[in-house]
């Protein structure tokens, strides 16, 4: 019933069509062909019930998240003045923000917001895969209801379906990211459970074929004579690989191993897979789908990169310290703090290939005559690439290279940082260059508003660093200290930072950055400015827990918190977060507004 006959080609069936025919011819009893074409269990329309069906739940989950971002995006102010507005964004954000953590198995559970999102996917294809019945037809040795059973039936069209989706999630510049307003990278935990939801699918799918030949004893012929089973053990062979190597623990251990051969598993994937469906009723549909969005999403991004950036551009590199490497792009664009950019170095050798995301550590330029802005990264070697242009950086000063640029992407959604009554900026480890283009877009922010007004605005920016670099203050306070320059802006009273320094092994505070004699030398013959800048020295950890509760107890005043660090550090600030919106939702003393943005960096 739903495998042709072969001829001409082992790969495919003769005559290759779009589509194969929908025509069927019951041999049966009227009573057993009716039983055969019920709704849950034909196979001629198996792709309209299993297959259309996932695309419906697919499309509603995204449909919703798409009406709540733009509602909150196009909402009016007076809208979002009220308070019951202000409770059920808290409330949305308390989902978003929760995490759980069981130390018994090690495993950080996602949000709530994205466990229920899985759950409704878990519930569907466990009522979709569990609920009709039957399973197996009720063949025997005189009668035949079919050759595919119905359990495999149903879990193949449902696997093919999240397809589409599965392969358009990871991409950088995807149609699912622009209407929803999460950023790709914040996609790719959808892409990495919906590859689980399409394997478990396929296994479903495989064993009761494997039943059903055993049953029948021809399972060797079935194998030795039909591609379509070893095409279809390939193509599961496959995806097991991306799968299992998708693992954290597999993943972060054999990072470059992976990136190097994850393309060229997924392409083995897909090329049979395709060979495996055959053309078996609308099934090349989804391929189609799939190979069109996927490439609409690479074109944008190589167009981007191509005509809109060009080749002209060069990277420079410095080492600032022995954790930090400064790269900087002069460039006439425009950015957003928080947003990243993906590079590609031409003329190192492999690398020249394969294209790294940075986040952007500067502001572009406001003033006029001011020349181009400046793409600034700070990047902490940590092997391969960033390794190579490090040492690069150190043997041969000035050192630079062709680069390719892709972006800006992510960055915060809705309100600028700036817009909030308090902004705490919690940076650690290699993230604590991210806290710079949230100073720097608050810094002129607030000489704005005091040359447009006559007055500040602007609350305290409270940023909060903890590092085992010992050499960041020196060029933190470096890159703030050329922003204030190039900027003629005095040093604000508005802005307060605090860095602690894990490495070190005392337990006290041990100075200001006014008073330290790493600064000194940087104020000779290269800055006007004579004043240091705020930055208060700490050894040891800071209370993060604390940091967070008290900028958020604050009674009517709005937060904008943003993180970036590991995981750990993650837990503790959205933990503070979710607590800080049921104090909302439920009207009780504190800030009448927080939002967080989150990135991870490790330590």
């Amino acid at each position: 019933m739903d495998h042709m006959a072969m001829s001409g080609t082992p790969w495919l069936d003769q005559p290759v069509m779009l589509h194969s025919s929908r025509a069927d011819t019951c041999k049966l009893n009227p009573e057993q062909c009716a039983y055969r074409s019920g709704h849950w269990r034909y196979w001629y329309e198996a792709d309209h019930v299993y297959a259309l069906g996932t695309i419906y739940l697919f499309v509603a989950i995204i449909g919703i998240c798409m009406l709540g971002f733009w509602g909150h995006q196009l909402a009016p102010r007076a809208i979002k003045e009220t308070s019951w507005w202000r409770r059920l964004v808290a409330g949305t954000r308390f989902l978003s923000y929760r995490r759980y953590h069981i130390t018994a198995i090690q495993w950080r559970i996602p949000s709530l917001g994205i466990i229920f999102i899985l759950t409704v996917g878990a519930v569907f294809f466990l009522a979709m895969t569990l609920g009709p019945q039957p399973y197996y037809w009720p063949n025997t040795s005189t009668t035949s209801y079919g050759s595919s059973p119905p359990l495999a039936t149903r879990t193949g069209w449902m696997a093919l379906a999240c397809l589409p989706f599965m392969i358009i999630l990871p991409s950088k510049a995807n149609m699912i990211a622009s209407i929803t307003g999460v950023s790709h990278e914040r996609l790719i935990i959808f892409h990495n459970w919906v590859g689980w939801a399409m394997f478990v699918l396929a296994l479903i799918h495989t064993f009761p074929f494997i039943v059903f030949h055993v049953w029948k004893g021809d399972m060797v012929n079935s194998w030795n004579t039909g591609v379509v089973y070893w095409t279809g053990v390939v193509a599961l062979i496959a995806q097991a690989y991306l799968q299992v190597f998708s693992l954290r623990a597999i993943r972060d251990r054999f990072y470059e191993f992976f990136k190097a051969t994850h393309y060229v598993a997924a392409i083995v994937f897909v090329v049979f897979f395709f060979l495996h469906c055959d053309f078996r009723l609308s099934s090349w549909d989804y391929f189609i789908a799939t190979g069109i969005l996927y490439t609409l999403s690479l074109l944008y991004s190589q167009i981007r990169t191509y005509f809109e950036f060009g080749f002209s551009h060069r990277a420079r590199f410095e080492m600032v310290s022995d954790l930090a490497l400064k790269v900087t792009i002069p460039i006439e664009s425009t950015w957003q703090p928080g947003q990243h950019m993906f590079l590609r170095f031409v003329h190192m050798g492999i690398h020249t290939f394969s294209a790294h995301p940075f986040t952007i550590c500067s502001v572009p330029v406001v003033r006029r005559n001011a020349g181009k802005s400046k793409l600034i990264f700070f990047v902490h070697p940590r092997g391969g690439l960033t390794t190579r242009l490090a040492k690069a950086a150190v043997q041969r000063p000035e050192f630079s290279v062709p680069v390719l640029l892709d972006g800006p992407y992510g960055g915060i959604q809705g309100r600028p940082l700036y817009t909030y009554d308090h902004a705490l900026i919690i940076a650690c480890g290699a993230g604590a260059a991210l806290s710079l283009p949230f100073v720097m877009e608050n810094l002129l922010r607030s000489a704005w508003q005091a040359k447009t007004d006559g007055k500040i605005v602007i609350s305290k920016v409270q940023v909060v660093i903890a590092t085992r670099d010992m050499h960041l203050v020196r060029w933190y306070e470096d890159a703030l200290l050329e922003f204030l320059q190039e900027n003629d802006m005095e040093i604000p009273q508005t802005l307060d930072i605090s860095v602690y320094q894990t490495g070190r092994p005392e337990s006290k505070i041990n100075s200001t950055s006014k008073d330290r004699e790493l600064s000194d030398e940087k104020t000779n013959d290269r800055s006007p400015v004579v004043k240091r800048l705020p930055i208060n020295v700490f050894s040891g950890r800071p209370d993060i827990s604390m940091l967070v509760k008290d900028a958020t107890l604050q009674p009517g005043l709005s937060v904008g918190i943003v993180a970036c660090g590991p995981r750990e550090v993650l837990k503790t600030v959205q933990d503070e977060a979710a607590a800080a919106q049921l104090r909302v939702v439920g009207s009780k003393p504190g800030a009448r507004e927080v939002y967080l943005h989150s990135e991870v960096f490790s330590w």
